[in-house]
């Protein structure tokens, strides 16, 4: 094999969060997950959602599965109500997840809208790196397993984290003019 001096940059960073992604190995849990970003619901409420959308699995199935994305850290149970004898336990998704492939006509207008944000988003990393840099050793010394880790990206992982929280609630406080209709 011969070496080349084609250019070569970094362009992206695709985040693998390990609680995440074994959670949603399990393509139901990533639905799941989709129709509990939309609203509250029960156990129930969501096997009645699965249905709708031709998928049939039975009620206690749907429940391990929620169960397992509440494990994860991705559902939380937000309210309780006493019901026929028992508790009806209602659960909302902390976390969307997007599993998406952007077209390649969409790069030229990408990159425009990269070059737009870049200088923001670069005095948002100095604010971060300069006043919050003793924050993030200690947070990456407990991410980082051991002595031959520390060649790992945790303090990138660290801040992109930052940032898409950021995000999320930048485009939550925004109230979001994406549409939300379902493909």
């Amino acid at each position: 094999m011969s070496s080349s001096d084609v250019e070569h940059e970094l362009e992206d960073v695709a985040v693998r969060d390990t609680k995440v992604s074994d959670a949603i190995d399990e393509p139901m849990r990533a639905i799941i997950l989709d129709i509990l970003a939309e609203e509250t619901l029960t156990a129930s409420d969501v096997h009645e959602r699965l249905a709708d959308r031709g998928i049939d699995r039975t009620e206690n199935t749907v429940r391990h599965h929620i169960n397992e994305l509440r494990d994860a850290g991705l559902v939380d149970v937000v309210r309780f109500e006493e019901g026929r004898g028992g508790t009806i336990k209602y659960y909302g998704a902390n976390t969307t997840v997007l599993s998406y492939s952007l077209p390649e006509s969409a790069d030229p207008a990408i990159e425009e809208m990269i070059d737009a944000v870049q200088p923001q988003i670069e005095t948002a990393l100095a604010t971060l790196t300069d006043e919050y840099d003793d924050v993030t050793d200690e947070i990456t010394a407990e991410m980082q397993p051991c002595e031959h880790c520390r060649t790992q990206k945790y303090e990138t992982y660290v801040l992109l984290t930052v940032l898409r929280r950021a995000f999320v609630r930048a485009n939550q406080d925004g109230e979001s003019t994406y549409p939300t209709e379902e493909c």
